[in-house]
């Protein structure tokens, strides 16, 4: 039987390339921030949620009206991005207004949508 389309025909091992790749893997606490920092935006809800972050800062109420669910589930959502170091917040009054983190969250966002639409 023929091998997979993804995979080599035959086996060998390139013993250089796995030992460089080796020394070059992150650590295991650089492995996991990446993963839930890229897990921040593997959900439509939260990529929604930025993308509006990207135009301007705004409220739970606002981003809640905006996508038609629960603050609550607002609330939840930017919990996560904000774990993820995605966005921050300031207090005007009673009103906690959210943004982007910083210029870099706006850079990927942008490159990652001109990536899929090439």
């Amino acid at each position: 039987m023929p091998a997979p389309l993804d995979q080599c025909q035959c086996r060998i091992i390139h013993e250089e390339k796995v030992q460089r790749a080796r020394q070059s893997l992150l650590s295991g606490e650089e492995t996991d921030r990446l993963a839930l920092f890229f897990k921040a935006f593997a959900d439509p809800t939260r990529l929604k949620m930025l993308w509006s972050l990207l135009q301007e800062e705004m409220c739970v109420c606002d981003l809640a009206a905006l996508l038609g669910v629960s603050e609550s589930a607002v609330s939840h959502q930017l919990r996560l991005l904000r774990q993820a170091a995605l966005v921050t917040n300031r207090r005007e009054g009673p009103v906690l207004y959210y943004r982007l983190a910083d210029d870099h969250v706006r850079q990927l966002v942008e490159l990652a949508l001109e990536h899929i639409e090439e």
